[in-house]
């Protein structure tokens, strides 16, 4: 204290001590600094009492408000599991064919179906949902169905599957193989036709007689398919097993058939109406309509 001074260039009192001729100016803390430090120790001091905060041995200190963030998730969690519990009551008491009169009711199907689709059916068809030509999984996102794109048929789909032994209403269909049956010149003339009826080639007159012998019985004379046996369609721009003439002559000589596992005894029935909803949704799916039913191509759909 006795060695404190004012200093000559500044005017302001040292703090009375040196160090190797270096002193300290005496210059106190803004008020508003010093309240502002006070304040934040006082709230330190109430939230330490008010909310859990100290570590002890086996458990913290609770607060005298028995707050704590694990219960505040609980209690949200809780109420987003009673959202998801109203949407699926609401979705159970709805037919599936009617889902789409509740736009709300919908949009909460498809995020559910998003989600399912993630976690079932990505390995097959692509999280795109873009399927895979070379192993036959089917592209998702286009209008070309083989049983039927309405909510109904889709719904049946995924519930029974295809081609499964398990169960005893599973789609079934089966094209026989044709090695053997043809010559190279029959066969050339073949897959002529059948890639001239989607546009890729000329018209073939020898092919088209041979088709009409052959093949009309399930693909239709032109070749329009039939959903009710799931007989794919030509005549359009999308090739399950590929385009290509080798491709096509593959699949007439040593077809290859997919399959689809049952859903139905895997998955809840909200699940599959909520898969139902999101699949209508990728870009092909189609009105429901009681009876035949026109495509935008002109095919009429027959309904299982």
């Amino acid at each position: 204290m006795a060695n404190k001074r004012i200093d000559e260039p500044t005017g302001t009192e040292t703090v009375g001590h040196e160090w190797d001729g270096i002193e300290e100016l005496n210059t106190p803390l803004p008020r508003w600094w010093l309240w502002s430090f006070y304040l934040s120790i006082a709230f330190a001091v109430g939230y330490v009492i008010a909310y859990p905060a100290i570590p002890l041995l086996n458990r913290g200190t609770e607060g005298l408000l028995g707050w704590t963030s694990r219960g505040d998730l609980a209690k949200e969690i809780g109420l987003a599991d009673q959202a998801r519990v109203t949407v699926k009551e609401r979705l159970a008491a709805v037919d599936v064919s009617k889902l789409s009169a509740n736009d709300a009711l919908l949009q909460q199907a498809r995020s559910g179906g998003a989600a399912a689709f993630k976690v079932n059916c990505v390995q097959c068809h692509g999280s795109g949902a873009a399927g895979n030509q070379q192993l036959g999984y089917p592209n998702l996102n286009d209008d070309d169905w083989l049983w039927g794109g309405d909510m109904s048929t889709i719904a049946y789909t995924i519930n029974h599957g295809v081609r499964q032994s398990n169960d005893d209403d599973k789609r079934q269909s089966a094209m026989p193989g044709f090695a053997g049956v043809f010559d190279p010149q029959q066969m050339t003339a073949l897959v002529a036709h059948v890639r001239s009826l989607g546009g890729l080639q000329q018209p073939n007159a020898a092919g088209a007689q041979i088709f009409a012998e052959n093949c009309v019985a399930c693909h239709g004379a032109n070749g329009d398919g039939n959903r009710s046996i799931g007989a794919p369609r030509l005549n359009d721009a999308i090739w399950l097993r590929g385009s290509s003439p080798a491709a096509v002559e593959r699949q007439i000589l040593n077809p290859k058939m997919g399959s689809m596992p049952a859903w139905g005894p895997r998955l809840d029935p909200v699940t599959v109406k909520m898969l139902t909803a999101y699949v209508h949704s990728l870009g092909g799916g189609e009105a429901f309509v009681d009876g035949p039913a026109q495509e935008p191509g002109g095919k009429t759909d027959v309904r299982p």
